[in-house]
């Protein structure tokens, strides 16, 4: 959090003005605030490109491509907008004494703002079930799922906008008590969960132990796999407090939320990617990895993929494949949510030329 602005200032900006307090404080762990100095050149050195930028504090002077010239103050109307928006190119920017800038990210406020004006339509009324249904859709962006933490990296970060009303329409809340057992190891895939309270535990049955996988805490996704491979459920997933889960129906999930978020390149493209330096993550079993990897793949096999995030760089693009597509566009679902840019080879080895393997 930046101890140099507080919501006060914030709630004077636009569109930032429309948000709760709590939004407003959310919003302000990812502001950032830059202090020049008089006479500087304020974007010689850094663009306003991607971004949202607010003078805060002192007067600069603004000189448009087509000559024109504009004096903005910290305290006037000018300084509520973003500098620069649907505005001329501008060709110089002076600092007129000791002033403050405040930057934003463009695609996360734009984000926030399109979920939260998302709470106000009439035709929004998600599903609920022994949850009360008053101001639900609010209770819902207010919670965890859809911080400007998730909306930011989370599983809802590249949902298209068209997308977001459908998905308040169709995500169920449901409450659930420490020990029920959420999905179970062998069953059919039925639905996606998000924890908005509570904390479950992930386990699967080996050589007749149940073997932890995973402790789930709000915020975290689970059951993707077996609705994207369309296979049967690896693990169980039990519930150990009592909590609020929110989830979708397998075919709401497969048209909102999958395609979305899969980036599928063919064979030729990959190749391309990686020689200018994308690296080919192999999700399969290591003995089929052994036996046929492709040239300077890594093996990450899906059932360990969870254990990869904050392991594998965010800075390297990855090219998941597997043997048909199936696992490895779970794998990179996964890891999509996680903030990876991954892309999954199309029907994964099977398209892959003879020679090349």
């Amino acid at each position: 959090m930046n101890d140099m602005i507080d919501i006060r200032v914030l709630a004077a900006l636009e569109p930032i003005s429309t948000f709760s307090p709590s939004r407003l404080r959310e919003l302000l762990d990812y502001c950032h605030v830059e202090n020049i100095g008089m006479d500087a050149d304020l974007f010689q050195n850094e663009s306003l490109a991607g971004q949202s930028v607010y003078l805060v504090r002192g007067a600069l002077e603004l000189v448009y491509a087509d000559g024109n010239k504009v004096i903005i103050r910290a305290d006037s109307e000018w300084a509520r907008h973003p500098i620069g928006k649907r505005q001329p190119k501008i060709s110089s920017a002076k600092a007129l004494s000791n002033i403050q800038l405040l930057r934003v990210d463009d695609d996360l406020l734009d984000q926030m703002v399109t979920w939260d004006q998302f709470a106000g339509h009439d035709d929004v009324k998600p599903q609920t079930d022994k949850v009360s249904s008053e101001a639900a859709v609010r209770r819902l962006l207010n919670s965890g799922m859809f911080s400007a933490e998730s909306l930011h990296n989370g599983p809802f970060a590249h949902l298209p906008p068209a997308n977001i009303g459908k998905l308040l329409n169709r995500v169920e809340a449901i409450a659930v008590w420490d020990k029920d057992v959420i999905i179970r190891e062998g069953e059919e895939g039925d639905y996606y969960y998000l924890i908005e309270s509570g904390r479950a535990r992930v386990t699967r049955l080996v050589g007749g132990a149940n073997l932890v996988l995973a402790e789930l805490k709000p915020g975290d996704v689970f059951g993707e796999e077996a609705l994207i491979s369309d296979t049967k459920r690896n693990a169980t997933v039990i519930m150990r407090s009592n909590g609020v889960l929110l989830r979708l129906k397998k075919q709401d999930f497969l048209d909102l939320m999958k395609e979305p978020l899969l980036h599928r390149i063919n064979f030729e493209e990959a190749v391309r990617k990686v020689d200018q330096g994308a690296v080919w993550l192999d999700v399969r079993h290591p003995p089929e990895y052994r036996y046929d990897k492709l040239s300077g793949a890594i093996n990450v096999p899906l059932n360990d993929i969870r254990n990869a995030i904050g392991v594998l760089s965010k800075s390297t693009v990855y090219i998941a494949y597997c043997q048909s597509g199936r696992r490895s566009a779970a794998a990179a679902f996964i890891l999509a949510q996680a903030g990876y840019d991954i892309y999954v080879l199309e029907n994964g080895l099977w398209s892959v030329p003879k020679a090349q393997q």
